[in-house]
């Protein structure tokens, strides 16, 4: 092989890497920029307003919450008596007086996959999901509700609705994909501020569209085009992911945020339906701008599974 020749394949070799460089640096760029212009970043936050301004919807949760911020507390302060200081000695190795600041990000990280695990285990059961349809019936979306689920009228002159039982399949408490992808990036959070926003980023980008499963669900969207629309707004479910990543990072109140972020997921929904950009059904069509309607949750796990699969 001839001088000529290598050094030729080398030069091709190496313009295919720097165009996929910048391919992909363009590609983040972009994803970044949407995220921030989408505005999807403060549906978490709308959704905690929302929530405690209803408290139809928060007085039963109460008692849920309460249990899950003794068990949040109990699990934060079981891991940083045990695990902060062993850790800050491991970090002080490759980080040295930065190792007491980097090992809280760490230890927050860890505490979050053992309450996230507990309180869908134990506690959340089919409370997300009822309160996901809870505020699409108070934003008077009622159409797409009944897709997947019974929705009877109560209360004097039937001006209120009732939650009743799923007709489609219930959504998976817990995600042993997500679990496993946190806990490898978690050592990110060693790298100091790049590493931690990295970390959360991609969470985020990943976690983001998990949010918007039943909503997926009720409007019977397959595989393709459920892909199609989170590749559509992924800068949006990035945004919205990483903004309840960090919500649910915070000692104690991640339960509450488990919630809430539930609710602001149903807001983005219901005014991406209100906006007609996911073809909503002629029924829905408009009923975003109308007064809210009461609507009554079901008793803790009064929810039952379907008749039909996904």
């Amino acid at each position: 092989m001839s001088a000529h020749t290598t050094r030729k394949r080398t030069s091709s070799t190496g313009n295919a890497i720097t165009e996929s460089v910048k391919r992909q640096v363009k590609e983040v760029t972009d994803t970044a920029q949407d995220a921030v212009t989408s505005g999807a970043w403060a549906y978490p936050i709308y959704g905690i307003y929302y929530l405690v301004s209803h408290p139809a919807l928060m007085g039963p949760l109460l008692p849920t919450i309460f249990k899950g911020v003794l068990l949040s507390l109990g699990v934060v302060a079981g891991l940083f008596f045990f695990t902060y200081l062993p850790q800050v000695a491991v970090l002080a190795f490759v980080s040295g007086p930065l190792a007491f600041g980097l090992a809280i990000p760490v230890v927050l990280g860890e505490a979050y996959v053992v309450v996230n695990f507990l309180t869908r285990a134990l506690l959340v059961n089919q409370a997300g999901v009822d309160l996901f349809d809870a505020v699409l019936l108070q934003k008077g979306h009622s159409a797409l509700v009944e897709h997947g689920r019974q929705v009877t009228s109560g209360g004097s002159g039937g001006k209120s609705k009732v939650l009743g039982t799923l007709l489609m399949k219930p959504l998976s408490r817990f995600s042993t994909d997500n679990v496993v992808r946190y806990v490898l990036t978690l050592p990110l959070n060693l790298i100091p501020v790049v590493g931690t926003v990295f970390f959360l980023g991609f969470n985020g980008f990943k976690s983001g569209p998990g949010y918007h499963a039943r909503y997926f669900q009720l409007k019977g969207y397959d595989k393709a085009k459920k892909q199609e629309l989170i590749k559509k707004r992924r800068g949006a479910y990035t945004a919205f992911g990483t903004t309840a990543m960090v919500l649910n990072l915070i000692p104690a109140l991640s339960i509450l945020f488990t919630f809430t972020t539930s609710v602001g997921a149903a807001l983005w929904a219901s005014d991406l339906e209100s906006k007609g950009r996911t073809a909503p059904d002629v029924k829905d069509a408009g009923k975003g701008a109308r007064e809210e309607v009461d609507v009554i949750l079901p008793s803790p796990g009064g929810s039952k599974g379907g008749k039909k699969d996904l």
